[in-house]
């Protein structure tokens, strides 16, 4: 019999290494190993035992008519299919690539100007565009995890080698009081790094939004792309949650009538492939979600499009709802039928729909830059993974936090897509970084007059939980290109969005 090929092009590593060297796992999931595949693995060039230089996100090179060809990651990989379905006995000539982060991101590039034979691709949580993923959030630099990353991943590999570089060794648990005491930027690179990260020395000398940054966004270069697209992502993603969501919406605009479809479960970065997904954290799904993706979606859409198997349905979207905990699947995302609603800030903390209620006036915290509001409790040195549903009291107990209610809910809500922000505010500095988090509260014993009053305490009585954060630095309101300082008392609009929710 022949087979398809399902390829995966990586950066962290192909191995173990030789011929009596065996991976003890294959495919997306067990059932792809059942079903027989050719499975091939490459280390992208310039890592581990693949020749060449390695860039970071390398800049797609789009190829004019006539021109010679320069290298990228999109000709790479078609080199690559050329060579496989030419060489490897067996294959049916149909290739499918797939892979998670980084090899997302390669899997994506892969798909632009497709290889004839390439015929399915999965981006999983990619990278699209490298100042937005991971390491900025509109502008805010996320330290821990740009840190713990480049602190290993950024060191060179002069020579071809099977080994890894190692990490940096943290002298404490404790990443709030660690980064806390760094100081300025700078003394990352004086005091630990030693100008041996270069991309780091990148991060430092580009912290705007410059032609360095734009270079590493695959997101206008998703055209001409012949193969059927599953992209997936997760809601609970504190890596790359922009990724997947926009690595769907320009592969929509770009390859009018193409199958392309988007996955987005109640998930951590990669955990769709990692465990059942029934849990994260504080939160429980009831059921195990990855399962039910993997056998009712990703392994049907690839057996359908390398193998002519089952009738290749595939919903636009196939989306968790999170707090009603069940899968929908949808023609368009956002859902047709969802209703813009406007929330306002109104006196003494309440949140209100109602723009009648709202008067004249400002609430006032302070901040101060020497003791800033954790995003978790979790003690830790590394990027925390289960925060994003973790119980908001720590924070809005704080007096550098306002919070704002709205009343108890009568019937249940739905939230489904993108959320708009719009705040006016007014500092004493000339920038600032604003957070806006939505939470949703459960009921429980709260104060003596009993609102939300529960008959029964229990784990969850009165949990604040994390459905959505999102944070814009003041400079960046009017754009990342060119950052302008805030005037001190001067009231200013700061708008930015919130990445999209499901949820009930």
């Amino acid at each position: 019999k022949t087979h398809p090929i399902l390829l995966t092009r990586t950066p962290y590593s192909v191995g173990p290494y030789g011929l009596n060297a065996y991976k003890t796992r294959l495919g997306p999931s067990p059932d792809f190993e059942k079903n027989r595949y050719i499975f091939v693995f490459q280390d992208v060039r310039g890592r581990y035992m693949s020749q060449g230089e390695f860039v970071n996100m390398r800049p797609h090179v789009p190829k004019l008519p006539g021109s010679s060809e320069s290298i990228d990651e999109s000709t790479d990989t078609y080199d690559t299919i050329e060579y496989l379905v030419k060489s490897l006995p067996g294959n049916n000539g149909h290739v499918g690539q797939w892979g998670i982060s980084y090899p997302g991101f390669y899997t994506s590039a892969g798909a632009i100007d497709s290889h004839p034979a390439l015929k399915a691709v999965s981006p999983q949580a990619p990278i699209a565009d490298w100042f937005f993923d991971d390491f900025h959030r509109n502008g805010a630099f996320v330290l821990p995890m740009g840190f713990s990353f480049f602190s290993s991943f950024g060191k060179a590999r002069p020579v071809p080698t099977t080994e890894s570089a190692g990490g940096f060794q943290f002298p404490t648990r404790d990443g709030y009081q660690f980064y806390l005491d760094l100081g300025p930027l700078s003394n990352v690179d004086a005091r630990y790094f030693k100008d041996e990260i270069g991309f780091w020395n990148d991060i430092e000398a580009h912290p705007n939004y410059d032609a360095f940054w734009q270079a590493r966004n695959i997101l206008p270069h998703l055209k001409n792309i012949k193969a059927a697209v599953l992209t997936v992502g997760g809601w609970y993603d504190t890596e790359d949650l922009y990724g997947p969501l926009a690595t769907y919406e320009a592969i929509e605009k770009q390859n009018p009538g193409i199958s392309n479809g988007l996955v987005m479960g109640p998930w951590y970065h990669g955990q769709w492939a990692g465990d059942d997904g029934s849990k994260l954290g504080q939160a429980e799904f009831g059921f195990p979600t990855s399962l039910w993706y993997q056998q009712n979606v990703l392994l049907p859409f690839f057996e359908h499009h390398l193998r002519g198997a089952g009738n290749g349905y595939m919903p636009e979207m196939t989306a968790f709802e999170t707090g009603a905990n069940r899968w929908r699947q949808f023609a368009t995302w956002p859902p047709a039928e969802v209703v813009s609603t406007s929330y306002y800030f109104g006196q003494d903390g309440l949140l209100t729909t109602d723009a009648a209620k709202v008067t004249k006036g400002a609430d006032s915290y302070p901040s101060d830059p020497r003791k800033p509001v954790p995003y978790t409790m979790e003690i830790t040195n590394n990027w925390a993974r289960d925060y994003v549903t973790e119980d908001q009291r720590f924070a809005s107990w704080r007096p550098d936090v306002l919070v704002y209610r709205s009343e108890v809910l009568k019937d249940s809500v739905t939230l489904a897509g993108p959320i708009p922000v719009e705040l006016w505010v007014t500092s004493t500095q000339s920038d600032a970084d604003w957070v806006v988090k939505i939470v949703d509260e459960y009921p429980g014993l709260l104060g003596s007059t009993g609102r939300n009053r529960d008959s029964r305490e229990n784990i969850n009585s009165g949990r604040q939980e994390l459905v959505r954060a999102g944070v814009i630095r003041g400079r960046f309101r009017d754009g990342f290109q060119e950052p302008k300082p805030m005037v001190p008392g001067e009231a200013t609009r700061v708008s930015f969005e919130l990445s999209d929710i499901f949820h009930t």
